[in-house]
């Protein structure tokens, strides 16, 4: 898979592409239909499979600090990506100037001239430029004048449910891992690099791998039963706690913590994968670092019991 970085970077595809243009926070079961079904069309057309996402999300754009949490950062949808049938992933600039950009340039400039796409699969709903002027009918409009095709992502159901980065966020805020699981068709998980915190958890006997977040607001908060891959040949089973971590120092930084059993390697500086399988409980503020040192031992004797250790 091609990465092309901002629309700068795009060369005209001679022979056209298929594409499609949305979000895809969290790559979820129904993005992965969307992007088979994709392949499909291209194969049959001999064209390559393109793929538009913008950096920041348009709600991050606009709404600042109330935006939406987010499912996956950008280096995440990438890893999710490469596991798809996917030729190029665009990645393109979410500013104030390509907020403003007319539709109608939007189109004959980089759908037609610079994508040169045959092929578009977008949601119903899709909006885009100035005023979000730009909507599903006016490309297929736009498709009549130009040659291309314009089709609805249309909805995947679970038990008469439309799958839903919405939906997904809501069961996580809740706890629900199960219900957010059968939407993602995976265990939710975060992605990150080991850095150095402040070593209390060496200090009371439970050393921690620890991931800042690098997210204003996560879908996901408090303690859970974990496993940690992208360190050994296979899974390693732990106990993580997503939070601000309130009884040390209670600030407004998000760090993922994942205490790792049975493992003691020095693992700074990877890049590691954590897979929350079940919550035990909401973060809480202990009276004292005595307190927080039992409560983990209870957690971690649950999580062994629920990760069936």
């Amino acid at each position: 898979m091609q990465l092309i970085r901002g629309i700068n970077q795009l060369q005209p595809f001679a022979q056209g592409c298929v594409l499609t243009i949305g979000d895809f926070d969290g790559v979820h079961i129904g993005h992965r239909i969307v992007i088979n079904k994709l392949a499909e069309k291209g194969r049959l057309l001999g064209l390559p499979v393109v793929v538009m996402v913008f950096e920041p999300q348009p709600l991050e754009f606009f709404l600042k600090d109330n935006a939406p949490s987010r499912l996956t950062r950008l280096r995440e949808k990438i890893i999710h990506f490469e596991h798809l049938p996917v030729d190029n992933l665009l990645i393109v600039h979410f500013n104030q100037r390509f907020a403003n950009m007319d539709p109608d340039y939007f189109i004959k400039q980089i759908l037609v001239e610079r994508l040169n796409v045959k092929y578009l699969v977008v949601g119903d709903d899709f909006h885009f430029g100035k005023t979000r002027r730009g909507n599903f009918s006016l490309l297929q409009e736009a498709g009549q004048q130009y040659g291309f095709n314009v089709t609805d992502t249309l909805s995947y159901l679970i038990k008469g449910t439309r799958v839903s980065s919405t939906l997904i966020r809501d069961a996580l805020n809740e706890g629900d891992l199960a219900t957010a699981e059968s939407m993602l068709g995976r265990n939710y998980s975060v992605c990150g690099r080991v850095v150095h915190g402040e070593k209390l958890g060496r200090k009371i006997g439970f050393p921690t791998a620890n991931i800042q977040m690098l997210r204003k607001n996560t879908p996901i908060a408090g303690v859970f039963a974990v496993t940690m891959t992208g360190i050994a040949g296979k899974p390693v089973n732990g106990v993580a706690n997503v939070g601000t971590r309130p009884t040390v120092d209670g600030g407004s930084k998000v760090l993922l913590e994942t205490h790792l059993f049975n493992f003691d390697q020095d693992i700074y500086g990877k890049y590691v994968e954590v897979h929350f399988k079940h919550k035990i409980r909401n973060e809480m503020r202990f009276q004292s670092v005595e307190d927080l040192k039992r409560q983990i031992q209870l957690d971690t004797a649950q999580a062994k019991t629920l990760l069936q250790i």
